[in-house]
């Protein structure tokens, strides 16, 4: 084999980049294929937790996202329904619960660290094999095929090739919801607090960002697209009466977008020199904002397996790193699931138990800070500090 590595990276988001930097150091080999050109192309606003931005900067890519925008506060309600919590950063002993940013810069600073020949744009992966002494990888690059070993495979790209690998099975539970996104203005500002409101229809999420909101409206899929169709006016209208009138009125809006939402993930998550992290291992619900953060612990824990491993890729490195994060993933896997499932109905009782929920919550300052720790750093939070 003309080619090989000790680390191969098969999708090149943030997560995959943010591995291939948390190994910069490692005196390893590293490449990552990332098979879109300009990857950084996209539209949406990703939430960072506290703990999220700590490994960011330990990587050195924090200070190239100088446009995030801190979350000081989370207001959490239930429409139609009593009780409600309010969790703040200095209650939890932390400059910020949270950063808002978009994904271009988010990626942009975390590819800008990354050498040109570790980082393959355009780099298509086609076939993977794990039957031998090492991973190999099939892939084109500049209409050229190319094959390389890896002594670990880490899949980062979505799943999109998990389906070939004997012994992952992988499962999806369709949520009946789409996610409209994009940008909302508001006559109120924001003071850095971010609304997570819990609806019959699904959860509806204002995220500060900049001087206005970033808007995750969750609706059932036809009801979706009727509002993705309406004038600028109407569709104000319509998130007014949704919203309610806390931030006073909603003032303006931009080009609005949708998708569907569903849960993925994999079972197991390791494989014979394969790991997978974060939307290749598990695609989250946007509500609670997990999904990035889930898959930058990955990395966080799977960096430093490979580091400490007496051979990259062997079974003890997997099985030590499959036990590290299985804790903290199922955690998370089933709470966003749950909130889901608890919220998105109008079941009276279910109403009535969510509002005792939130209102005992809001009386129990230890709970609250426990909670928003949980939600910063995870399930085992030392695996990140």
């Amino acid at each position: 084999m003309s080619e090989y590595v000790d680390v191969l990276i098969i999708g090149g988001g943030p997560v995959g980049a943010a591995l291939a930097l948390s190994l910069k150091d490692a005196a390893l080999s590293v490449m990552v294929l990332e098979a879109k050109t300009s990857p950084q192309n996209d539209p949406r606003m990703l939430a960072l937790s506290f703990g999220s931005k700590l490994h960011l900067e330990r990587i050195g890519a924090w200070s190239g996202i100088g446009n995030a925008t801190p979350i000081d506060t989370i207001h959490v309600s239930q429409k139609g329904g009593f009780g409600r919590t309010i969790l703040t950063a200095k209650e939890s002993g932390v400059p910020a619960l949270g950063y808002i940013a978009s994904y271009h810069e988010i990626h942009a600073a975390l590819v800008s660290k990354l050498a040109p020949e570790t980082y393959l744009a355009g780099a298509c992966a086609s076939e993977v094999d794990l039957s031998g002494d090492c991973g190999t990888v099939d892939f084109d690059y500049r209409e050229k095929r190319r094959r390389i070993g890896a002594g670990l495979v880490v899949m980062a790209d979505g799943g999109k090739l998990v389906e070939h690998v004997k012994g992952i099975a992988q499962h999806q539970r369709e949520y009946g919801q789409w996610a409209i996104i994009g940008q909302v203005r508001t006559e109120k500002p924001h003071s850095n607090t971010a609304y997570e409101r819990f609806t019959p229809d699904g959860p509806l999420a204002l995220l500060p960002n900049g001087d206005g909101f970033s808007l995750v409206w969750t609706a059932a899929p036809e009801s979706a697209k009727k509002i993705l169709s309406l004038e600028k006016g109407e569709f104000l209208e319509r998130l007014q009466n949704h919203f309610g009138d806390r931030l006073g009125k909603f003032a303006d809006c931009g080009p609005m977008s949708g998708f569907p939402l569903a849960l993925k993930y994999s079972t197991p998550f390791v494989a014979k020199h394969l790991a997978l992290i974060g939307n290749a291992a598990q695609t989250l619900h946007p509500v609670s904002g997990q999904g990035l953060n889930l898959g930058l612990r990955d990395v966080a824990a799977l960096a430093r397996e490979i580091r400490e491993a007496e051979a990259i890729g062997s079974d003890s490195m997997l099985a030590n790193y499959s036990k590290r994060r299985q804790l903290d993933r199922a955690g998370g896997i089933r709470f966003t699931d749950s909130l889901i499932k608890l919220f998105s109905n109008e079941i009276p009782v279910l109403r009535a138990g969510r509002g005792l929920a939130l209102a005992a919550l809001d009386c129990a300052p230890p709970a609250r800070k426990w909670f928003s720790r949980k939600m910063m750093f995870g399930i085992k939070a030392g695996s990140l500090l």
